[in-house]
């Protein structure tokens, strides 16, 4: 198991760490460190912080994905999914929450509000070449593999 140091920003001491709901989930659930509710108007975007910084080894990032029954229940999802934590940012959590559905949507400390994936990065390396090895689809895009 990877060991990530982490400092909790929130001082109330209330909020749980992320962790994993179930012994094989692969995501770690955020909670809101909101002093106040916060309320999303539909078709708004608001910047929830979680009340936690961490220190990712090198090497790893972690990906902020949202919540699929806040998604499905009410519309809340992640702005910019998956939102990115590079190894080398020392800042608060947050989350970009938007409200796709038709109701106002209010954020209560302790809510939880994302998913947290701590995973390995595979750093690539461009190789310029005059041309591309030809493959079956082409340059066939969006609706050009038979669906």
């Amino acid at each position: 198991m990877l060991s990530i140091p982490i400092t909790v920003l929130d001082g109330n001491g209330d909020l749980p760490l992320p962790s994993y709901q179930t012994a094989h989930a692969a995501a770690m659930d955020l909670h809101a460190a909101v002093r106040e509710p916060v309320t999303i108007s539909p078709g708004s975007i608001a910047l929830v912080g979680c009340g936690f910084a961490m220190a990712l080894p090198d090497g790893y990032e972690a990906q902020v994905r949202p919540r699929s029954g806040l998604a499905s229940k009410s519309g809340v999802t992640v702005v910019n999914s998956p939102g990115t934590i590079d190894a080398d940012y020392r800042g608060e959590v947050k989350v970009a929450l938007i409200n796709l559905g038709a109701a106002p949507f209010v954020v209560e400390r302790g809510a939880r509000i994302a998913q947290l994936v701590v995973a390995p990065v595979t750093r690539a390396e461009w190789q310029q070449v005059e041309a591309l090895e030809t493959t079956s689809r082409g340059a066939g895009g969006f609706g050009h593999t038979g669906n």
